[in-house]
């Protein structure tokens, strides 16, 4: 009897290639922000898209603050056409970052999320910037 695991089918090796590759294009994690950032290497721009009370509470360092909501031509353009945007919210019970790249695409910029957002963040040991610096609830507020 196969277990719970192989009860359906893998997908094909080419399908599954694919699959996955494709996902690389759209996400990222926080070790590769935390090291990407630590190397001086940020060719992004890194945003939290929650509320600036959230984000006054602590947030990933050398983040900006621009709530989903408030993605729009006006606000970006300050940045290139070409600038490719890292979004993040409070973690993956929370939907803001994917509405933030949703956002993000529909203006014509690269985007990609962070997954795990500043829950992620703190599980990986890292610190947050803010008086809140590790706080037991980052919130959402998005």
């Amino acid at each position: 009897m196969p277990s719970l695991v192989s009860t359906i089918a893998a997908a094909p090796a080419a399908e599954a290639l694919r699959h996955f590759s494709q996902r690389l294009s759209f996400e990222t994690d926080c070790s590769d922000v935390h090291a990407s950032l630590q190397a001086g290497e940020a060719d992004f721009i890194l945003v939290d898209v929650r509320g600036p009370a959230a984000f006054a509470l602590g947030h990933v360092p050398g983040a900006v603050n621009i709530p989903h909501r408030q993605l729009s031509a006006d606000t970006l353009a300050a940045y290139p056409s070409d600038s490719l945007f890292v979004v993040y919210c409070a973690g993956p019970h929370c939907n803001g970052a994917n509405r933030a790249a949703v956002r993000l695409a529909s203006l014509g910029y690269p985007v990609k999320e962070m997954i795990g957002g500043l829950l992620g963040w703190q599980d990986e040991g890292f610190a947050l910037a803010g008086p809140g610096q590790g706080g037991t609830d980052p919130g959402c507020a998005c």
